[in-house]
């Protein structure tokens, strides 16, 4: 199962909020809510993600094995 915690830790770190992407980097929020809620993204806008965080796509995303 794919997840997101990395990049809400990322943007906790690094001081970023969701504002910040949706209103000045022009990130769709419901971009942020699929995530926060688990469902899936584009990999298009993996790499934009990527892009505006100068970030790698394992800060974003991780791999965890289903139980």
């Amino acid at each position: 199962m794919i997840n997101y915690n990395p990049f809400f830790k990322y943007l906790l770190d690094h001081n970023i909020t969701e504002y910040n992407l949706i209103y000045k980097q022009g990130i769709s929020a419901n971009t942020i809510h699929r995530m926060k809620n688990g469902k899936p993204i584009t990999t298009e806008t993996l790499d934009t993600l990527c892009f505006i965080l100068k970030c790698d796509i394992t800060n974003i995303i991780e791999y965890v094995e289903d139980k």
